[in-house]
């Protein structure tokens, strides 16, 4: 089932239940899918395709969610813990930070790298490996601590 159905699905149990939140986010979802369908680009969307986007999306609210808590307007930070919450039902199982230092300790030693110097080496196979279970912040701090010397 595409990305698409299952939002449609969720859609109709949210419209069902009057759940405004789950909603409010899947309508955005649903826009995103369709902006992209007809970026006019002709090439269907792949799964990694959704997956970014959602990631995306998901970073979007991270970052609102930080300003509106630092500004005390947890009116509206509540609005996208909500989003988010709804956004990352949709997105692939996230690493652990233990699995993901794992991970990265397996890539530094393929990589051959040794003085943060060699980040831009590790961060490009990091990258690509873990595209979808681990966010590029985490990956990069985590990156930074195990070459700091």
């Amino acid at each position: 089932m595409s990305l698409e159905q299952k939002v449609m699905e969720e859609m109709k149990g949210a419209m069902r239940a009057k759940d405004e939140a789950a909603l409010r986010t899947l309508r955005a979802i649903k826009a995103a899918i369709l902006l992209e369908k007809t970026s006019g680009s002709g090439v269907e969307m792949t799964e990694a395709d959704e997956t970014k986007m959602l990631q995306k999306m998901a970073k979007q609210r991270r970052d609102s969610l930080e300003i509106f808590v630092q500004q005390n307007r947890e009116d509206l930070a509540q609005k996208e813990r909500e989003e988010l919450a709804i956004i990352d039902r949709f997105l692939p199982q996230q690493m652990t930070a233990e699995e993901l230092q794992a991970a990265l300790k397996d890539i530094i030693a393929q990589v051959g790298a040794s003085s943060p110097a060699d980040m831009g080496k590790v961060m490009g196979v990091a990258s690509k490996q873990l595209a979808g279970k681990a966010d590029g912040r985490a990956i990069s701090e985590t990156v930074k601590q195990l070459l700091a010397p």
